[in-house]
């Protein structure tokens, strides 16, 4: 069984920056998904590029499964939360 990591990459001009950082570090392709955070309005945006993945069923740059946008909002708030 894999785990599966509950991490954020940031700081890079582009998603695919923190992208590539992420696989060379051994996390999966299908595990990772693009979202800006806006630390003054502690707002997510889940909108990138690297989201466009028809394999997953999700067609365009918005992460469009609840479930993940559950996921991805619950590990940012853990861990930028306040910030």
């Amino acid at each position: 069984m894999i785990k599966k990591s509950e991490i954020l990459a940031g700081g890079s001009e582009k998603h695919y920056q923190c992208e590539e950082v992420l696989l060379g570090d051994g996390s999966r392709q299908r595990d990772l998904w693009g979202a800006d955070w806006n630390p003054y309005t502690q707002t997510i945006y889940f909108e990138s590029i690297i989201n466009i993945r028809p394999s997953q069923n999700n067609r365009t740059m918005i992460i469009q499964s609840p479930e993940i946008k559950e996921r991805v909002t619950l590990i940012t708030t853990r861990l930028l939360g306040g910030i």
